[in-house]
């Protein structure tokens, strides 16, 4: 019998539908006389627990750590044992496994272990698919692979999920203790994304708070001109004192020169335009999706990928969503009128967007050497039941159709114009743009930019109306929102200083993946770390007291980069798990030494910043929300004080 174990069971049963021969449900299974597909449900197995290790080590102590397990041990999740018993079952009876998960680090990572848990020791094949359509399965079945191929990857996966265990494990139970000391309830959770993600927060709020706004001074002027009036702004040259946007932070120049203007002779300097054609924007990677649907709809990033997730799993109107890419296959283009008909069927909006399409044009989005894992999301060309989806679904589904039907309409044409008129031997500038053709924003909703100017030459002469110096201060940056938030973990990059470490982060996928980060910003909201202000997301003075006593490189996104380097290697062969965890273990020695009660109560007295109102009359224990149990204990302290938790993964 051959077994065919899919990640979850949506794409095992898409995988029954490809597959020759009629399949029959069995428990956990689609059965044929020659193929069962069964699944996992996502990572059927955790890392153990400490106390798995040693039962003393439910009873959290400083004295104990750091936690090093020299044996790695695996345990079912709460609600996989049914599963995994019928997948015990099914691997005696096997004499062929297909490994069915997803083609990426984690997909490789939780079919694998699941494999190798009930004790299957023949070979393996390997099925990638990222498109759950039937003839994408069907190619990805006559295309299976050794799985012995994806094992450096497996080790990477693997080498990940330990070492978030290490790190998550001991300096949780490390600065939970060391809060407990300082008189702190509840555990402090630290984790690899979560707390880079929360120090991101805490020091967005900082700056805000302590930005001092600064004036600036524009000066607008009007020219009569013969082809009618324009009003241009005043360049002021470097001998001024300029910030480093070139606004000026004096007003006397521009107060001497306002008082001369009106009335002064004018010269055109210089006419420049420029013709531009822009594609349309790309289709969607998770990321990308999240942000839009935020700013456009309001929706948090959760909700965002709950939506996306049921587009995938339940309707099937959707290619995977937790990818990380925006390019499409070129097999996209096969049959594509009747992918996008059906696909916009039963919708005005949809249906009106399909009628500008030309699927002749074939843009920059239809590229296989960008495709990693997974390409972009698109739709699956299923006609939606329209009536079965909710709203916030009809608005993530709209959106993913809308950016590929994009790819189908002609480019933006514009005419840039930048003139320069001089009076008084001052440079003054103005920018027009003519719209020339449309084409793909006219599904954008996109405000209208065509600001003509009336036709000027290059020496014609003009004469200045009528001047006025303007008052402006500069503004703090917007708090973050979960559009900005999720835009900043995808390009971390830009927050560190180092290049080396900024290169890793441009080439990785930032903080978190695309399937982590609206989970993250959950369980920092869940911690009561972070809380929702007005749509703006604010550190509450818990999250930025932890963060102040924290030593910088735990806060920083500096870690991701260097994992991820080190990750890379082990992925090709030139680094090792068990180097990687050596290096941790000394590593946590050292941060586990450095927790400071003192330092960490001195940083939540000074912390300032608001406690979410709803956190105050909250009476579920807050320690009860994580991972991994086990009984907190202080040391040294005149009285014992215990609390249950659990340390984070992430």
């Amino acid at each position: 019998m051959q077994l065919i174990i899919a990640e979850k069971p949506s794409l095992g049963r898409a995988i029954a539908s490809a597959l020759p021969g009629r399949f029959s449900q069995t428990e956990g299974a689609l059965s044929s006389p020659d193929i069962t597909v069964s699944w996992c449900f996502g990572h059927l197995l955790e890392q153990a627990a400490p106390e798995a290790y040693d039962e003393r080590l439910k009873r959290w102590r400083l004295d104990d750590l750091p936690i090093i397990p020299s044996k790695w041990k695996l345990t079912p999740r709460p609600k996989a044992r049914a599963q995994l018993t019928i997948l015990r079952r099914l691997v005696k009876s096997a004499d062929r496994i297909i490994h069915a998960g997803d083609p990426d680090r984690e997909g490789q990572l939780l079919v694998q272990e699941t494999i190798e848990y009930l004790g299957w020791k023949g070979p393996v094949e390997r099925l990638l698919i990222n498109d759950m359509n039937t003839p994408a399965i069907k190619r990805a079945w006559q295309a299976l692979e050794d799985n012995a191929r994806f094992q450096p990857l497996y080790q990477a996966a693997l080498t990940r999920s330990r070492a978030d265990w290490l790190y998550g494990i001991n300096l949780t139970r490390a600065w939970t203790v060391t809060g407990q000391q300082a008189g702190i309830k509840g555990v402090l959770s630290i984790g690899r994304v979560q707390t880079p993600l929360l120090g991101l927060i805490v020091r967005r709020d900082r700056t805000i708070e302590n930005f001092q706004p600064v004036d600036f001074y524009p000066l607008w002027a009007d020219f009569e001109t013969s082809g009618g009036s324009v009003r241009a702004w005043w360049q002021p040259g470097e001998q001024h004192r300029l910030d480093d946007q070139g606004r000026l932070l004096d007003a006397a120049p521009a107060r001497a020169l306002a008082a001369k203007l009106p009335g002064q002779p004018a010269i055109i300097r210089d006419v420049e335009q420029k013709q531009q054609r822009q594609g349309a924007p790309l289709p969607y990677s998770l990321s990308t999706l999240q942000i839009d649907a935020a700013r456009r709809y309001k929706m948090s990033a959760q909700s965002v990928l709950d939506c996306a997730q049921r587009l995938y799993e339940r309707h099937r109107l959707i290619t995977y969503p937790r990818s990380d890419c925006r390019y499409l296959p070129r097999d996209y283009l096969k049959g594509i009128d009747a992918t996008l008909r059906h696909a916009c069927q039963g919708n005005d909006t949809l249906e009106q967007w399909h009628g500008g399409i030309d699927t002749s044009r074939v843009s920059r989005a239809f590229n296989d050497k960008q495709i990693g894992a997974h390409h972009a999301i698109a739709p699956t060309g299923q006609t939606p039941r329209w009536q079965t989806l909710s709203r916030e679904e009809q608005n993530v589904y709209t959106l993913v159709a809308r950016n590929v039907l994009a790819q189908f309409y002609p480019p933006f044409e514009y005419r840039d114009t930048r003139v320069t008129l001089e009076a008084l031997d001052e440079a003054f500038m103005i920018k027009g743009r003519e719209i020339l053709q449309v084409g793909w924003r006219a599904l954008f909703n996109t405000p209208d930019e065509d600001a003509t100017l009336p036709a000027m030459t290059k020496g014609e002469k003009a004469r200045v109306t009528q001047c006025e110096m303007q008052t402006r201060q500069t503004r703090p940056p917007e708090p973050f929102t979960d559009a900005s938030l999720i835009n900043a973990m995808t390009h971390v990059a830009r927050y560190v200083t180092d290049n080396a470490v900024r290169a890793t982060l441009k080439e990785t996928d930032g903080l978190g993946t695309e399937a982590t980060r609206a989970s993250m910003i959950e369980t920092l909201l869940t911690r009561e770390y972070v809380h929702r202000q007005s749509g703006a997301i604010r550190a509450t003075r818990r999250g930025r007291g932890l963060i102040d006593a924290l030593p910088e490189s735990l806060s920083g996104p500096e870690r991701t980069a260097l994992w991820e380097q080190r990750l890379s290697r082990v992925r090709e062969g030139s680094d090792s798990l068990d180097a990687f965890l050596s290096d941790m273990a000394g590593e946590l020695t050292t941060l586990v030494g450095d927790v400071d009660a003192g330092r960490l109560n001195q940083a939540m007295q000074q912390a300032g910043g608001e406690q979410p109102a709803a956190s105050a009359g909250r009476k579920k224990n807050p320690s009860r929300r994580g991972k991994s149990s086990g009984r907190t204990t202080t040391r040294g302290t005149a009285g014992r004080r215990t609390s249950k938790g659990r340390s984070t993964k992430q």
